[in-house]
Parts: C-alpha cells; structure tokens; sequence
C-alpha cells in the first residue's frame, strides 16, 4: 500500500459532492435534514436515499483525496494485526487495521473524511496512519468474522468454574435469573453472539468424559471448540432449561422448549432440545434469524426457467405441489418463499407444522403438539373446514395425512407439503408405499420439485485448481471428452470463510411436472415406468447436472458436486423393476 498521508484540515463530503456536480445542492438539503433526524452519517444518508450509488462514492472519495481503494472480499486479513483496535472502536469508527506498514498502520475506513474518527483512530494505535477507502457493507460482515468470540468464551468458562467450586449448589443459578454479570449468564450471551456473527444455524453443546464441546453449524458443517471447564456443562444446561422454560430437575428424560434472545438488534427464536447422554446431557439450539426476513423466490438460486414454472406451479387454484429432499435442504425455505409470493388478501392460507419457524403475516399458522393428540392429520382436517384457499403442511408422515392432502387438492384446494424422498421421481414410489391409492396421487399431483444445498465457494480466496487423478476418473465418466477442458475454482481458506473455503449456501433442484403420460403411470401404480417417462421429461434438467453447472461455473467446488451426485447415484434403480400389480413380474 502507498504510503499516502491523509489532510488533517476538515473536509465537508457534501460540499465536495456538490462541487464536483455528484449531486445537486437540493439533494444535499434533504440529505442534510434527514441527517438530522436519524444523525446517521451523510454518505450512509445519500446511499440509503438512492442519490448516490455506494461503489460511485467510495469511486469519487478515492480518486479526490488521493487515497487507494480496498476490496476486503477479497484481502486476507492477519487476525493478529486486525485486533489491535479493539471491535467496540472499529465499529464506532468504522474503520478496520489492514496492515502493519511501513511507518504505521494501514487503517480501511468506510468514511476517510471523518477527521475525528482519524485523529481518535492515531490516538489509540500510537502511530501514525496511512488511509483506504473500504465498502462499509464489506467492513460490517468482516467485523462479525474476525472479531470471533472464542477466547472470551473460554474466559467466560473458566470463571464459571471457578465460581461454582467444589461445593457449587444449582439452586443459586436459579436464584441468579436476573444477575447479568454472573458468568453463565455471560458465557451463553456470548457464545449466541458469536453463532450469530458467523451465521450459525445451530449450537451444541456436548459433554464428555474430561471435556466439554461447543459446536456450531455452519453452511451445513459442524465447528467445534474444546473447553477443560467440563463440570461447568450442568450450569450451562440448567441456565438454558430456566430460559426454555423446562424442568432442570428432570435430567433422564428428553425435553424441548423455545424462547427468544435480541442479540445486536436482531430477535432471534432458539428452539431447545435436551437429551440424556452417558456423560450428562446434550442441548442442541436451532437458532432462526425473525428479523432477518424470508428469503423470496429470486433468491433461492433456481434457474431461470425452472423458475418460471414453479411460479406458475403455485398460482394453480388446485392441486398437489411437492417439495423433496434430507433434512436440512432448505425445503420449509422454499416454501415460505412460496407462501410469501402468493399471500394476498384474496386467498385464505392456512399452514400446519411442526414447529412454526418464521410468522408470517395474514396467514393461519397452527403449531402440531403430539401429546394432546394435535396431529397433522387432525388439523388438516380441521383446517378444511375453515374454507381455506391454499393449505401448506409441513410433511407427509402418515397414510392418513397424505390421503386427506390428496383429496383436498382433487377438491379444489392448492396443498403444499414436503416428503422426504432422494429425488424427485422417487416422490412415486413413497406416497405409494405410504398407502395412496394410485389414481388419488395420479389426479391431485402437480409437480414434485426436489433440492438439496451446497456451499458457496468463497468469493474472497477462491482460486483455480486440477482435479486430482481420481476426480478426473469421475468426471470423465460423468463428462465425458468435456472433462479435459472444464475448469473449477476452490477457496484456499480465509478470514471472511473462517478458512474453510467456503461462505454461504445456495439452493440446486430439480422439478418434475406431472403430465398425462406420468398421470397414467401412476394411475397404473407402474412405477418403473414413471421413473422412465420422468427421466425423459427432466433430461439434463436433473438435480445432479445442476450441481455441476454450478461447479463449472465456479459457484461451488467439484467435492460438493461430487458429494450431491454421488447421493443420487445411490438412487434406487428398482424403480425400472417394479412392475404394477396387474403386470408379470419379467
């Protein structure tokens, strides 16, 4: 980096701005009366407003103040030098340690016209500072990456064994609710801010014989982290059933409880579960972002013509959709991005799960509770009787709600559900061995779309590498001649992907419509040859080769393709066997 030497005199952006013909003094006056209202930041001001564009700003203050423009997607940062401003700073000014330059620090700024910023900023690293312009979006997602809270958990820990000693008695946790300082309390405060920084979908919590584990889930894979602290487990599960609102005498026995914690602004809805386990018990948090918004349907990653037809697909006002694949594909996603399109004051929606995950607005939603005998199929029924438009049930499970499901779509009624099925012809097979008759599926199914979810190579460390001997054996017979000239891309490991290559997901598919070719195979309960039409209709277009678009495209890495395909391989070929009853087996 340079070494460029920042004015110390005051520079008014707006002024500036309005010099160089960037925006209109009227625009400034309204930014600058807005300002005064929220006493957000003038750039911030003008960006959120639409006057100005971010990339064009940060354009405009690089090439006028002479200072170099940082993409931090794409720096690899030292944690080391990073954490030399402290995170309440960085955040408060905006401003992050690249670098130990030559004669001081590298510092990236998101505004390097905020001169106290600078001044408090030389103040605290005691050297002098040589400026960049970095995107204030960019700045905020590296902060919740490189400020992890790993080594103040530990610290958190180890006062927390400390305190409960050998002649720790529980009941004084229960009578410290409301203590906010008292260790247990912080240690779980911090470790859901951490889960939430790195995009958690879940935390475990593990003990073991001389240990305790604390696990995360990221982009699908567990990260764990070792605490010696292990009789500190009991503190940590009996604070989180207070919080649930469980029995923290009841320890030989499974529970589940829920509540909400606002961590930095945001509420997050933690699903609890409890399980006995050999050395103590084992809590598993699902942690659901409410404030973050449902993803809607251009977000979900299908292609372009794939989308289209599901679009049309949900607009049905009849008929049976769908949605397949393992736990933890993203199929309550997809539909919730589906109820989000079509949820409109014309339409009566009514939704039956287990559990309800996100509220949603105008729409009936209606919790299952097994003990008390509140089945799906129980207010599925129930919930026919409420002249609903469209019904989504959150899954098949049972011959009773797959056959109640089928004859509300046959009546006039759109039903959404998912299945849990390998793929999408193999959806055939299961509502057939789950006892529906096959001219009931054959006249209410309309599509079957299924998904799986595979990472994100990471856009700041990705980098083109050869597929090794083995995995050019596979692609050859996957690919053919094509195999010798397809490139891929693999992230070598950084800060913003937690030096797993990877960040973020994103949604492959498939989708199978049911035309009267197919509607005759079921009707016939034939599903070898369903399976052969179905191939034949979805062609290249199969969840498979969608992987491998993305692959080649450099969205994801041949080893997640290669982790997708090889679980379809798998995919039963008995399906091309299985005659109907009325037919000789060959």
């Amino acid at each position: 980096m340079n070494s460029l030497v920042t004015p110390r005199k005051k520079i008014r952006l707006g002024d500036l701005l309005v010099e160089h013909q960037v925006i209109t003094p009227a625009q400034l006056a309204a930014a600058l009366a807005s300002q005064k209202k929220t006493g957000h930041k003038l750039g911030r001001m003008l960006i959120d407003s639409g006057v100005i564009d971010e990339d064009k700003l940060l354009d405009f203050l690089s090439r006028q103040l002479q200072l170099p423009f940082i993409d931090l997607k794409r720096y690899k940062f030292k944690p080391e030098i990073v954490r030399l401003l402290p995170e309440t700073h960085a955040r408060r000014f905006r401003a992050i340690v690249l670098d130990d330059a030559r004669g001081g620090f590298a510092v990236g700024m998101a505004d390097p016209t905020d001169i106290f910023a600078y001044d408090e900023l030389a103040r605290m690293l005691k050297r002098p500072i040589q400026l960049a312009v970095v995107r204030e979006s960019e700045l905020l997602r590296t902060f919740d990456t490189v400020y992890r809270r790993t080594e103040e958990i530990s610290g958190f820990a180890e006062q927390l064994g400390e305190e409960m000693g050998a002649e720790f008695d529980l009941m004084r946790l229960v009578e410290s609710v409301e203590v906010a300082d008292a260790p247990v309390v912080k240690m779980l405060q911090s470790m859901f801010e951490d889960a939430i920084q790195v995009g958690a979908s879940d935390i475990h919590i593990e003990p073991d014989e001389n240990l305790l584990r604390i696990r995360q889930r990221v982009d699908g894979v567990l990260h764990e982290q070792v605490m010696k602290e292990k009789r500190i487990a009991s503190a940590l599960v009996s604070r989180l059933k207070l919080m649930g609102g469980l029995d923290i005498s009841e320890k030989r026995l499974p529970q589940d409880g829920r509540f909400n914690i606002k961590i930095k602004d945001k509420v997050i809805d933690v699903r609890l579960s409890t399980m006995p386990v050999y050395y103590g018990e084992s809590v598993v948090m699902r942690l659901l972002d409410q404030s973050s918004g449902l993803l809607n349907l251009e977000q979900l990653g299908m292609p372009a013509d794939m989308l289209h037809r599901f679009r049309l697909l949900i607009q049905s006002p009849y008929g049976m959709v769908l949605v397949t694949g393992p736990t933890g594909s993203g199929k309550t996603t997809t539909l919730y991005a589906a109820l989000s399109e079509i949820n409109s004051p014309e339409s009566k929606i009514i939704t039956v799960e287990d559990p309800v995950e996100y509220r949603l607005h105008r729409i009936n939603q209606v919790q299952v509770n097994f003990k008390i005998g509140l089945t799906f199929a129980r207010v599925l029924r129930s919930a026919l009787r409420q002249d609903p438009d469209i019904v989504l049930v959150g899954e098949m499970r049972d011959q009773e709600t797959v056959e109640i499901g089928l004859r509300a779509a046959m009546t006039g009624h759109l039903v959404l559900s998912t299945l849990h099925t390998n793929d999408a012809i193999g959806c055939a097979n299961r509502l057939l061995d789950m006892g529906a008759e096959g001219y009931m599926v054959a006249a209410a199914l309309q599509a079957v779309i299924a998904q799986r979810l595979v990472r994100r190579t990471c856009e700041s460390c990705a980098e083109p590498y050869t597929p090794d001997p083995h995995q050019q054996a596979w692609l050859r017979t996957l690919l053919g001649a094509q195999a010798d000239t397809a490139r891929f891309k693999r992230g070598s490991g950084c800060s913003h992907c937690n030096n797993t290559g990877y960040r973020g997901r994103i949604g492959v598919y498939e989708l199978l419509e049911i035309d009267e070719v197919l509607s005759e195979a079921l009707r016939k309960s034939d599903t070898g040859e369903f399976g052969r039409r179905a191939r034949a209709q979805m062609g290249v277009h199969m969840l498979g080769q969608c992987t491998m678009d993305y692959a080649l495209k450099g969205i994801t890495t041949l080893e997640e393709a290669m982790r997708v395909v090889g679980g379809l391989e798998e995919r039963s070929d008995d399906l091309t066997a299985k005659p109907a009853p009325d037919q000789p087996a060959a």
